[in-house]
C-alpha cells in the first residue's frame, strides 16, 4: 500500500521516486534466512530447503515436505564415510533476481544460485583442502512415496520397493537375491554418465532431475560409468546421486586437486515428475553451456582444438575416440581425474574439433571405437596440446601408427574397448550375474563362427578355445606377439593361455596390470576399465594348418572375471 501511495503523489506533485521504487523492486524474491545452531533455510518463491550443519533435513516443494523421513541433501566424499560439515553460509552475491549463497566447510565451498520463480537451484564446488580421494559426491535422498521411479539414460521405471530387499538375502555389495532367484541390486541404475542429458527420480506429483551441460568437470573418458539413482536399501530413501568424481566402475582413483578446482555449475531442477519437461530444460541448459552468467574468470577462459587423424597406413581415423585430457600422464584416460576432461568422435575423414576448453596444457589421446577402425589395436597420443583464451589451437594432420594388416593371423572381436557384438552383450549394459550365463567351455573357430557365438564375458572354470588356420608361416617373421584386449576385469577369477598346449600368457589376478575395476561383479556388461595385455610368441609355437589357442580358467570366483573385447595374433 505504501508503494502505490507514493506512486499516486509522484503523480500528482511530480516528484522523482522512481530510483527508489526500482531499488526495492530489484531485491531478489530468492533468500538466505539464518535460524542459529548451525541451521538455515534457503530458497524462493517456489521452494525452499532446510539446511542443517551436514544434511537439508526438509525440502518444501508443492505443499509438502518432499524429504519427509529420508536422509535429504549433503555433500560427501569416499563414500558416506566424510560428509562435509558447514560452518557458515553467507549471500556473497545478488541481482535483481537471484542470490548465490555459499555454504563453507573445511574442504571448500558448495555454492546455490537461486532464481527467483526456478524450481531448482544451479550449484557448484570450489575446493579448498579435499584430500587425495576417488569418490566425491553431491546427493538427495528422498521421500519414497514422492519419487517412486528411476531414471537413467539406460533404464526408466519404478525402484524396488523397500519390502522387496527386506525380503531378499544379501550376497554381496549391495546385491540381494530374491525367493525366486532373480537379484536387485543398486548398479542396475548405472549409467555411461557422459551420455547422460539428464536424470532424476519421480512420481506422479513430482521430479527432482540433474542436469550437467559440458561434463568437463568429471573424471574419465567416453566410457565412465557411473551409478546415478537407486533405491537405499535400508531406509528405503529414493537416492538421487551427482557422482562428479565417481569411482564406481574402474581401478584407480586418487587425484590431487588444486585449491580452486571447480565443479559445476550445474543445474538441480524440480518438476511435477514429467519426463518431457525435463528432455526440454536438459537442451535448454546444454545449449547455455558455458554458462554467462557463472562470474568465474578461468571458467569464463576457454578456447578450441581441432584437427585431422590419419592412420599411418593412409586410411582416415574413422569415428575414432578423442580425449582431451592429462598431458604427459602415466594414467589411463579412465582413471585421469584431477583436472578437466572432453570427448568428442572423429568424423568420417578424421577430422574432429572440440569447442570451449578451458585454457592450459592437454595431452590429446585418440583409440578406436570399433566401425572403420575396428582393426586398431594401437592408440594415438600427443603431449603438450596447449589451449589459449579465444584461439583455436589446429594439431593439423596427425599420424596414428597401426601395424601392417598383412601380418595379421586372426582377428576375434571388433577393437572398441567394449563387448558389443558377443553373445549376453545386451540388449542393456547392467545386469547382475549375467557373466553366469556364458558357458564355462566353449570353441571359436576363425572363418566359421560370428562374433555372437563368442561371450561377452568369461568367469567359470573351464577353457574357452580358438581355433584358427596358418596357411604357411613366412620366412621373414622372426615371431609372433599374442594381443588380448580386455574391456574390464574384476580380481577373483584367473586364466592361463595357451597355444598349441604351450603356455604363452595370462590373465592374473592380483597382477600389477590387472587391478579391478569393480565391473563384472557390479553387472556391468558392456564395459569396465579397457586393458591391454600383449605377449611374445615364439615362430616354431605356430604350424602350418590347424592351430588352437586356450584360454583356461584355473581360479574362479563367482561373478568375477574379464569383458572380452578382442583377440588378436600378428608375425612380427
Amino acid at each position: 500500500m505504501g508503494v502505490l501511495k507514493c506512486l499516486s503523489l509522484a503523480t500528482v506533485f511530480g516528484l522523482t521516486l522512481a530510483a527508489p521504487v526500482e531499488e526495492r523492486a530489484a531485491k531478489p524474491k530468492s533468500f538466505l534466512n539464518e535460524l542459529g545452531n548451525s541451521t538455515w533455510v534457503i530458497g524462493n518463491d517456489v521452494w525452499n530447503v532446510t539446511q542443517g550443519r551436514q544434511y537439508a533435513t526438509k525440502l518444501m516443494y508443492k505443499g509438502k515436505d518432499r524429504v519427509g523421513q529420508a536422509v535429504g541433501h549433503y555433500v560427501s566424499y569416499n563414500g558416506a564415510a566424510s560428509d562435509l560439515a558447514w560452518t557458515s553460509a553467507s549471500v556473497v552475491d545478488s541481482g535483481r533476481d537471484w542470490v548465490n549463497i555459499k555454504f563453507t566447510a573445511i574442504e571448500g565451498d558448495f555454492h546455490w544460485v537461486i532464481y527467483d520463480g526456478l524450481p531448482g537451484a544451479y550449484q557448484y564446488f570450489v575446493n579448498r583442502a579435499l584430500p587425495t580421494l576417488g569418490e566425491f559426491r553431491t546427493l538427495w535422498r528422498l521421500d519414497n512415496v514422492s519419487f517412486p521411479n528411476g531414471y537413467t539414460v539406460d533404464k526408466k521405471g519404478p525402484l524396488p520397493a523397500l519390502e522387496e530387499y527386506l525380503a531378499a538375502t544379501n550376497v554381496q555389495d549391495e546385491t540381494w537375491q530374491k525367493a525366486d532367484g532373480t537379484f536387485l541390486t543398486k548398479y542396475d541404475w548405472s549409467a555411461f554418465i557422459r551420455d547422460a542429458e539428464f536424470y532424476g527420480v519421480y512420481g506422479d506429483e513430482v521430479g527432482s532431475w540433474y542436469f550437467n551441460p559440458g561434463k568437463d568437470y568429471y573424471n574419465g573418458n567416453h566410457l565412465k560409468q557411473e551409478l546415478m539413482v537407486h533405491r537405499e536399501s535400508r531406509t528405503g530413501d529414493a537416492v538421487q546421486l551427482n557422482m562428479i568424481h565417481g569411482t564406481h566402475y574402474q581401478a584407480v582413483s586418487r587425484d590431487v586437486f588444486v585449491d580452486g578446482k571447480t565443479w559445476g555449475p550445474w543445474l538441480w531442477y524440480l518438476n511435477d515428475g514429467s519426463e518431457s519437461d525435463a528432455a526440454r530444460r536438459a537442451q535448454e541448459e546444454e545449449a547455455a553451456w558455458p554458462y554467462k552468467w557463472f562470474k568465474d574468470s578461468a571458467y569464463q577462459t576457454r578456447g578450441k582444438i581441432q584437427g585431422k587423424l590419419v592412420l599411418s597406413d593412409g586410411r582416415p581415423a574413422a569415428g575414432a575416440s578423442v580425449f582431451l585430457g592429462d598431458s604427459n600422464s602415466n594414467l589411463s584416460t579412465l582413471d585421469q581425474g584431477k583436472d578437466y576432461y572432453y570427448t568428442t568422435y572423429a568424423d568420417k575423414d578424421g577430422k574432429f574439433s572440440i569447442k570451449d576448453v578451458r585454457t592450459g596444457t592437454y595431452g590429446l589421446y585418440a583409440w578406436s571405437s570399433g566401425g572403420e577402425l575396428a582393426d586398431v589395436s594401437t592408440s594415438f597420443v600427443q603431449n603438450d596440446v596447449v589451449i589459449a583464451r579465444g584461439k583455436n589451437t589446429n594439431v593439423k594432420t596427425l599420424t596414428w601408427e597401426v601395424p601392417d594388416a598383412e601380418k595379421r593371423i586372426f582377428q576375434l572381436g571388433d577393437f572398441d574397448r567394449t563387448t558389443d557384438g558377443f553373445a549376453l552383450s545386451g540388449p542393456h549394459p547392467y545386469e547382475h550375474a549375467r557373466i553366469a550365463r556364458c558357458p564355462a567351455n566353449l570353441t571359436y573357430t576363425i572363418g566359421t563362427s560370428q562374433p555372437g557365438d563368442w561371450c561377452f564375458g568369461q568367469s567359470a572354470l573351464g577353457t574357452w578355445s580358438i581355433v584358427f588356420p596358418v596357411s604357411d608361416i613366412p620366412a621373414a617373421a622372426s615371431a609372433a606377439k599374442l594381443t588380448v584386449s580386455l574391456a574390464g576385469f574384476s580380481q577373483g577369477s584367473s586364466a592361463d593361455i595357451l597355444l598349441n598346449d604351450q603356455k604363452v600368457g595370462n590373465i592374473t589376478t592380483n597382477s600389477a596390470l590387472l587391478p579391478n575395476s569393480q565391473d563384472t561383479y557390479r553387472g556391468a556388461t558392456r564395459a569396465g576399465e579397457w586393458r591391454l595385455l600383449q605377449f611374445p610368441v615364439a615362430k616354431d609355437a605356430l604350424k602350418s594348418g590347424e592351430n588352437k589357442i586356450d584360454v583356461k580358467v584355473t581360479t574362479s570366483t563367482r561373478w568375477r572375471g574379464w569383458l572380452w573385447d578382442s583377440v588378436v595374433l600378428d608375425w612380427e
